[in-house]
This record gives structure tokens, sequence and C-alpha cells, in this order.
């Protein structure tokens, strides 16, 4: 425990400045982080016996890391086609070495994780003439709203291990993450819809818009662990890996951000209220 709460906190200490600097270092700590979890993912499968196409990931990754980088979504389109073909075709040519199926677990992981670190590199430098005034100072609004991001799905996380700590009667998932519980999803609900909203009168942006995706992303941060937890239990592993002390890997701890990334972004874009 004391491992985990020094991890913790050198952690947080770590995020805060390269959310804060931005620029090529978020950026870079983005394509970093991919890699590491890309990396976790072939290992787990390959322990189930399969030949994930692991060094086509680790350039689909980083093309579309270019992609979110360089803001072209029609690049973005061309690498996503150019990534399905590849590892088709990988499946052909080494036909009895990777199989279909191989093939399209690889595409999927390259998705999987390649969309969501390219999303939070674009949410990063979302409207960046855009300065929110804080009682800390001025925010970049991309910045702002990578807190948001975060600090909504550790509200999620958070909430919703204490409250089924103390209330939780009734499983969630029983085969899929036995110790979920419905009590415990409830007060996540409730504690990160308040937190985002919170964050909403800090940030001084609309606070019903910002209640609304505090709710979304407890929902969206729930179902994100949920998919790890059938990845976990389908290869046979108990954690992605050791990288980060007594958290597991890079993959564990960002499961819930893989898909509140895009949430938060695509949020953002359809409510408009990085323009208000």
């Amino acid at each position: 425990m004391f491992t985990r709460i020094i991890t913790g906190v050198v952690g947080i200490a770590l995020a805060a400045l390269i959310i804060q600097m931005g620029g090529a270092l978020f950026a870079g700590f983005a394509l970093v982080l991919s890699l590491i979890a890309w990396f976790e993912y072939a290992r787990a499968f390959h322990k189930k016996g399969m030949n994930i196409t692991f060094i086509t990931g680790v350039i689909g990754l980083f093309l579309l890391w270019g992609c979110a980088w360089l803001g072209n979504a029609e690049e973005t389109m061309a690498v996503s086609t150019g990534i399905v073909l590849v590892v088709l075709l990988e499946s052909v040519l080494l036909h009895g070495r990777v199989s279909f199926v191989d093939a399209c677990t690889s595409a999927a992981g390259i998705f999987y994780f390649g969309y969501p670190f390219a999303h939070m590199v674009m949410l990063r430098f979302l409207y960046p003439e855009q300065q929110l005034a804080t009682s800390f100072g001025p925010f970049e609004f991309g910045c702002a709203m990578i807190w948001v991001m975060f600090i909504g799905t550790w509200a999620s996380d958070t909430f919703a291990y204490f409250t089924g700590s103390a209330l939780g009667r009734h499983k969630l998932c029983p085969t899929i993450s036995p110790n979920k519980t419905v009590e415990g999803f409830l007060g996540s609900v409730v504690g990160t819809t308040a937190a985002v909203a919170g964050l909403g009168v800090f940030f001084s942006l609309p606070v019903l818009e910002m209640a609304v995706l505090g709710f979304c992303i407890s929902i969206i941060a729930t179902l994100g662990d949920l998919v790890e937890s059938v990845a976990k239990r389908y290869t046979g592993i108990k954690d992605s890996g050791n990288i980060i002390p007594g958290h597991g890997g890079v993959w564990d701890r960002f499961d819930s951000v893989l898909l509140t990334a895009p949430l938060v972004y695509y949020f953002v874009l359809l409510s408009g209220i990085g323009l208000k």
C-alpha cells in the first residue's frame, strides 16, 4: 500500500507537469504510453497462444499519433485503412504463423490504443486561443479539458470503490469483475456528475453541460474498466504489467481513459462549450 501511495503521488505530480507544459512534451508522452500499452496487449495475447503483429502495431500507433499531432482527419482515414490492409495482408503472406484471428485481434488492439491516445493529443490542443480564468490563473481550454477528463475518470473509480465497499450488495457484472457492485456504480454516477459539475464552476464553464459530461464519464469509465477485465479474463492475466509500482501496467491505469478521452473530445465539439 505504501508503494502504491508513493507511486500515485509521484505519478500525479509528473502528470500535472506534463499536462500543464503541453506541446511536444505532452504529445510525446502520449505516444510513449500508447506504445507501452500496445506491448502489454501483445504480450497478454501471446500468452494465449496468439501471434500479434507487433511491429505493424508500433508503426500504426506512430502514424495515428502523427495524424493527431498534425490534426488531419483525411490522413487519419488513410492511415487507418492502411493498417487494416497491412494486417490482413500479413495473415495471407504469413499464413501458418499469423492467422486471420491473430490479424483481427492485432487490428483491434492498434485502434483500441491508437485512437484514444490520439484523441488525447487532439483534446489537449483544442481551441488553443481560448483561455479560462480560474483562481489559479488562466488555463488553456485544452489543458482544462484534459484535467476534466482525468479527474472525472479518477472520480468515477474512487466513488465506485468507496461506495461499493460501504454499501455494495448487488453484483454489477459478476462473471467479468466480481468486485464491482450496482451500488458502487450508482455512487460513481452521482459522485462523478457532481465532481465534473464542480470543475465547471472552477473553470467557468457551463455547469449543466459539465454535469451531463460527468454523468457520461461515469458510465463510459466503468465500461472501459470492464472491457479490460474481459480481455484479462480471456488471456488469463491478473495485471497487464508492472511498470508502475503498486499499480500494474499502463493498460491497467488507462483502461477507463481509453474510452473517456474520445468521449470528452466529441462532447466538447458537439456541445460547443469551448466556444461559449
